[in-house]
């Protein structure tokens, strides 16, 4: 991708839709929003993968009213299998976007994609690594002569805790799964690799699980970034902060009322299950708040994390081009703006 001219203000901001929000979220799916007047300025927002657990306090500010007591009419457009996240931003045809985890920024950013971190949801990636008692992954000191189950996009997540701990890649064996978990239970692994908020694909194994998150292996990650363009940045950020302000208030709200929650994002999206959501929302709130959420406020992330990610990265060949440069990846200047409004819960 090349650079794009810079966003039209008044063609990002007028670009409204009908008086009476019904939200398109993707196939047999949608969110009615709040009846709104005609000048409010229309947001999209394009997400990485399906509506999920990890929207839920985006999806309860457009509920509660947040978005529109900010201005805003707020779409979300979902992503999937064969869905691109970048181009819709980098077009203008969505104000911000949000990626799963910081490497996908890295990447987008190498190959010369302009684009920044704006504000990281999640405190840490939800990549971990299942096991059970017979052999268990309960920490780095585990891992050597482990057969490790892992999709082969995720390979490099390993390559990179292999490196950060100075381990012989010819100490774990990598094998090829899907996101079954079933090669665990046969014996084909010893432990195996997938989302640890996809609480009843992981059920099959037995509540006998140990779970070890990648970055408990020494990986440094932030997940569901929100990034934008450098222009869009330059040129909307009081539009930029209005969102990530209301979101805030939406993932407060989440942090009071974790079920009724559920409950009104299930309701949204029928296609979730209410037993299974109400059994990873506890993991979502872990995820997204910690020591340093109750200390500067929900999405907050730490630049030098980022670069720790970076050179990690860079180390396991990942930027054959060039790694980017730290300043590029992403901005505190929409962190900087909603200060006040983000919830310091932790």
């Amino acid at each position: 991708m090349t650079r794009q001219n810079g966003i039209d203000r008044r063609r990002f901001l007028k670009s409204a839709g009908l008086g009476l929000g019904v939200l398109a979220v993707g196939p047999g799916m949608s969110l009615v929003a709040p009846a709104r007047a005609a000048d409010k300025t229309k947001i999209v927002i394009k997400l990485d993968w399906l509506m999920s657990n990890g929207q839920i306090g985006d999806v309860m500010a457009l509920k509660h009213g947040f978005f529109e007591e900010a201005g805003y009419e707020v779409e979300f457009a979902p992503g999937g299998p064969n869905s691109a996240t970048v181009p819709p931003v980098i077009s203008g045809a969505a104000a911000l976007g949000q990626f799963s985890e910081t490497p996908q920024l890295f990447n987008a950013r190498a190959s010369g994609v302009p684009v920044k971190i704006l504000a990281c949801g999640f405190r840490t990636g939800p990549y971990a690594f299942a096991s059970l008692p017979k052999k268990p992954l309960r920490s780095i000191d585990d891992l050597p002569g482990m057969r490790i189950g892992i999709q082969p996009t995720g390979r490099f997540l390993l390559d990179a805790i292999l490196a950060k701990n100075e381990m012989d890649p010819s100490s774990v064996t990598a094998v090829n799964v899907g996101f079954d978990k079933a090669p665990l239970l046969r014996g084909e692994v010893d432990a195996i690799g997938g989302w640890i908020t996809n609480t009843e694909a992981l059920s099959i194994i037995g509540d006998d699980r140990i779970d070890l998150l990648a970055s408990d292996l020494g990986l440094p990650s932030y997940a569901n970034v929100y990034f934008a363009t450098d222009d869009a940045i330059e040129e909307n950020a009081d539009v930029l902060a209005g969102y990530i302000g209301a979101a805030a208030k939406g993932w407060g709200w989440t942090y009071e009322n974790p079920q009724e929650a559920v409950k009104q994002m299930v309701e949204a999206y029928p296609a979730l299950s209410l037993e299974w959501e109400m059994k990873t929302i506890d993991k979502i709130m872990e995820l997204s708040f910690d020591a340093a959420t109750a200390e500067n406020g929900w999405a907050t992330f730490d630049p030098a994390s980022l670069e720790e990610q970076l050179s990690l990265y860079d180390r396991i060949g990942q930027y054959p081009n060039g790694r980017p440069k730290l300043e590029d990846v992403y901005t505190t200047k929409i962190l900087e703006m909603t200060a006040d409004v983000r919830p310091k819960i932790g």
